[in-house]
């Protein structure tokens, strides 16, 4: 795995100091905060939690450390070099407030302590995912837009130097597969990835069966991206890609595929994707009793990780063979319904579940050796989490 050439600065080293607390026997226990996105439009959530986990122990401290109230944010992304955190508010037709935008927020760099700093609308309907460009110059807002008409787009925020949000500058959309009979009448982006060398942008939208390519160039201020050639990488009909990752490495790159209930693996080569393998997560049974949707690798590059929804509900875990296949080696209850995201915490010996339709954050033991999820630690009441994010600055 690839280490930062960067130097500590005092401000980084203070924060990680923020994060460690002394247990009662004068041992460093470490203590990190994470935060979790939710809907609010579905149970009693509030918005965004800012959490504090004990490595220790595996466990959740059950008191907030701060609740910050917004609609709907689903996804949250990081960005730690300018202390901001962002916010896509899934909002749309239907919804108390019509209309998606996205929120940013403000991050003490002690403390963690959010605060509001800029609003802005997507131009688009239920924003379910964003990504920064690697200059931290555009956030690329993945608008899902669940109806039909006018479905959804890729829109473009370019952000201040002190992390400000802008209005949208560039739309995307793009051609419906239409095999799907309901989910596929229009287009519906739901992620938008950046090549680890921050030159090329891979879109995944369901409703086109397609990853689809652009090239980014800032220089074109108004306009960053354009389609790359070929545009587009092709999926199998009615297969429906939802997330991508690539691998700390940034050979590989691995994509769920939620309607066929499949996850697609990658050679990233010369700026663009090469499909090598097809796993099938069904194995016989109907695929509509699985929906694979969050995707993670683990830190060392060895092993991934897939949530398995629909009447599953489980984690599935891959080796990541010398060859690069993926070999499947655990299939582990998320001991709760649908779930949504998670993420594995710095130690690499915990992964937290958010388990979206069980109301509940569920903590299990993981073998950094090994790969293979353990025993369940926590289950903490939490109204419709659906994501999970660390503030993990030693990744800086």
């Amino acid at each position: 795995m690839r280490r930062s050439s960067r130097g500590s600065s005092p401000i980084r080293l203070g924060i990680a100091a923020a994060l460690l607390t002394f247990s009662l026997t004068g041992a460093a226990a470490p203590m990190y905060q994470f935060l979790v996105g939710s809907y609010t439009s579905e149970g009693d959530s509030e918005g965004i939690y800012r959490m504090q986990f004990d490595a220790e122990r595996g466990q959740i401290e059950a008191q907030p450390l701060q609740v910050v109230r917004s609609h709907n944010p689903s996804w949250l992304t990081l960005d730690l070099n300018r202390n901001r955190l962002y916010a896509a508010n899934e909002n749309g037709p239907g919804h108390p407030d019509p209309v998606g935008r996205v929120s940013a927020f403000i991050m003490a760099p002690n403390s963690g302590k959010l605060s509001p700093l800029a609003q802005q609308l997507t131009l688009g309907d239920e924003p379910t995912h964003l990504s920064l460009s690697r200059d931290g110059r555009y956030l690329f807002v993945s608008n899902y837009g669940s109806s039909a008409n006018p479905g959804g787009n890729l829109a473009v925020m370019p952000t201040a130097k002190d992390g400000t949000l802008m209005p949208v500058t560039q739309i995307a959309a793009h051609q419906a597969s239409e095999v799907h009979p309901e989910r596929q009448q229009s287009a519906h982006v739901h992620s938008a990835v950046m090549s680890p060398d921050g030159k090329t942008l891979f879109v995944s939208d369901l409703g086109a069966d397609r990853i689809f390519v652009y090239r980014y160039d800032p220089a074109n201020a108004e306009r960053p991206l354009s389609p790359a050639d070929p545009a587009f990488i092709a999926l199998p009909e009615g297969s429906g890609p939802r997330h991508l990752v690539f691998s700390p490495d940034g050979l590989q790159a691995y994509a769920t595929l939620e309607l066929s209930a499949q996850v697609a693996r990658f050679d990233h080569v010369d700026g663009g994707l090469v499909q090598r393998q097809l796993v099938d997560l069904a194995a016989g049974d109907d695929p509509k009793q699985h929906s694979p949707g969050a995707i993670h690798p683990s830190t060392d590059g060895r092993f991934l990780y897939v949530s398995d929804r629909a009447e599953k509900n489980r984690i599935m875990v891959y080796a990541i063979e010398e060859n690069a296949n993926l070999r499947e080696i655990q299939a582990r209850s998320s001991e709760g319904r649908e779930p949504r995201e998670f993420a594995i915490d710095p130690s690499g010996r915990f992964m937290i579940i958010a388990n979206q339709k069980s109301d509940a954050l569920v903590v299990l033991q993981r073998d950094p050796d090994s790969g293979r999820l353990g025993d369940t630690l926590q289950t903490l009441p939490m109204g419709r989490p659906s994501d999970v994010k660390f503030i993990d600055r030693s990744r800086l």
